[in-house]
């Protein structure tokens, strides 16, 4: 009965939101709110949200930035004062869908609405939620557990480098201090991808669809730090000193980590004479 209680109440916030949105906000704001508010709607807490919603939040970066700026907004809203598991993690997962496909007024306006304030309503990053509350219940404790690790993740995603086509290329032009920081930001958020929260209860395929965003983008950090590897093999001659030392933490840390088909180390520790 608790349960159902909880997603009654969730339902009649919803709908409250949903009201004040249509009626009090100017109107690029209302439609925004209620975009987000249908997208991540504590009905279905085990289902992502429907491909309509998400459509429709991409929408928003194909007009003027004022509409971008107010889906932002939004968004950031939502996961700064729910205490529900299921729907931050519905909003963690739009903003991470967004993040890899919104268009570019649209993700400038994400960038910036993810940095923290110093002050006013969004005076902290919507992505600090390392102190989420854990739900009682079996499934409320695995969403929100996996609240608290997939808000770290898009947090070092943020930080990680542009892809590029030319990725040869772009990794041959760095110098060899950018390319080892590159590489400590991938190692980074490598090793938070690999390292998921134990699941009491499964999550459904709100959780499945989490964990099929989160190996795409490990698996493109992987094909990252592999050309970025190369690059270094090329260079291990010519590295000084301090960034030699940088470089063997960085390693080190990729060792804890190297997905097991790979063997990082074969790569990059040949030139370190490393086994």
């Amino acid at each position: 009965m608790g349960r159902k209680l909880r997603r009654f109440v969730g339902a009649l916030k919803d709908k409250a939101s949903l009201t004040k949105a249509a009626f009090v906000f100017p109107p690029c704001s209302s439609a925004a709110d209620i975009a987000v508010l249908r997208a991540t709607s504590h009905d279905h807490p085990s289902s992502p949200p429907h491909p309509h919603h998400i459509s429709a939040l991409l929408s928003f970066g194909h007009g003027a930035r004022p509409a971008a700026c107010a889906l932002s907004s939004s968004l950031s809203s939502r996961l700064l004062s729910t205490r529900n598991p299921s729907v931050a993690l519905k909003s963690l997962l739009l903003l991470h869908l967004l993040l890899r496909s919104a268009p570019f007024i649209l993700l400038d306006s994400l960038f910036s609405s993810l940095l923290p304030k110093p002050s006013g309503h969004h005076s902290r990053s919507p992505l600090l939620l390392s102190s989420f509350p854990l739900g009682a219940d079996p499934l409320s404790w695995s969403l929100s557990s996996c609240v608290r690790w997939y808000s770290r993740l898009l947090e070092l995603r943020l930080l990680l480098p542009e892809p590029t086509p030319d990725l040869s290329d772009w990794v041959s032009s760095l110098l060899t201090r950018d390319l080892i920081a590159e590489l400590d930001t991938l190692v980074k958020f490598l090793a938070e991808a690999s390292s998921p929260p134990e699941m009491r209860c499964g999550g459904g395929r709100l959780v499945a669809e989490v964990e099929k965003l989160v190996i795409e983008d490990r698996i493109a950090a992987e094909n990252g730090i592999l050309a970025r590897l190369g690059e270094v093999r090329e260079r291990i001659g010519a590295v000084g000193f301090a960034d030699a030392v940088e470089l063997v933490f960085v390693l080190r840390r990729l060792e804890d980590h190297r997905p097991a088909p790979y063997g990082w180390m074969r790569i990059a520790g040949a030139g370190f004479g490393m086994k």
